[in-house]
């Protein structure tokens, strides 16, 4: 890398952390992703690929006349790479925009994977990575974080975080007694 070359270093590979390796590696920008799996998962994931939906298969409405849906038109213009793999995984949901998961995360990882100017890493990140004007670090961790980053976060932000929007109870079948 030249002393003026772009790099971004980004932890996560959820939606967020895939949207922007790859907007900014279509941009020109070289991108390390680092993703934890599948060295470590949480709770929530059953995958080994990139943007595993945990949650639900929705996301939400897809009509351009409520905001949700005027939100998805305005990302396909812009080239989101969620939007064009949710497109193409799109299962029956009424108004809603649901996918198939697994082609979902098939879809995406591909492409993520694919792209020239990004390198994914499975890490286990710890600690927030270091960070200069030219190499920033963007943290798309969500709700799934794990235990060790989430506790660097909270030393050097002094609270812990916390994903209201994001929290759905994960029950694992073993634990209930019949």
């Amino acid at each position: 890398m030249s002393a003026n070359e772009r790099h971004v270093t980004i932890v996560g590979g959820g939606l967020a952390g895939c949207e922007a390796a790859f907007q900014l590696a279509e941009r020109g920008i070289r991108v390390t992703l680092l993703e934890q799996k599948p060295t470590r998962r949480t709770p929530a994931q059953h995958g080994d690929g990139l943007a595993e939906l945990v949650c639900s298969n929705s996301m939400r409405g897809a009509a351009l006349t409520n905001a949700v849906g005027l939100l998805k038109e305005e990302l396909r213009r812009v080239g989101s790479i969620a939007l064009a793999c949710a497109d193409e995984a799109k299962v029956p949901a009424g108004g809603a925009l649901a996918v198939d998961r697994d082609i979902f995360s098939n879809l995406m990882t591909e492409r993520v994977k694919r792209h020239p100017l990004i390198t994914v890493k499975s890490e286990v990140v710890l600690s927030i990575p270091e960070a200069t004007e030219l190499s920033p670090v963007i943290i798309a961790t969500g709700p799934l974080t794990g235990d060790e980053l989430a506790a660097d976060l909270a030393s050097k932000i002094g609270q812990q975080l916390a994903y209201y929007d994001a929290i759905a109870p994960i029950i694992a079948a073993d634990s209930i007694k019949w």
